[in-house]
């Protein structure tokens, strides 16, 4: 489970700053690797980093 939040935050990390980098530099597909890292980022990281808390809280 912890594996998979560093490798969930890695890929949206990677791929948000990798498309605004894309974005800055006029070079296409910066909207996709953007929205692809935010849909990581809402779909996979955050509620498996939230559920890894509400366990070990217990």
């Amino acid at each position: 489970m912890k594996k998979s939040v560093y490798v969930f935050g890695f890929l949206a990390s990677f791929l948000l700053s990798s498309g605004i980098m894309f974005k800055m530099m006029h070079w296409p597909s910066a909207n996709i690797q953007i929205f692809i890292g935010f849909l990581v980022l809402n779909f996979a990281f955050l509620p498996v980093y939230f559920y890894q808390k509400a366990r070990t809280a217990q």
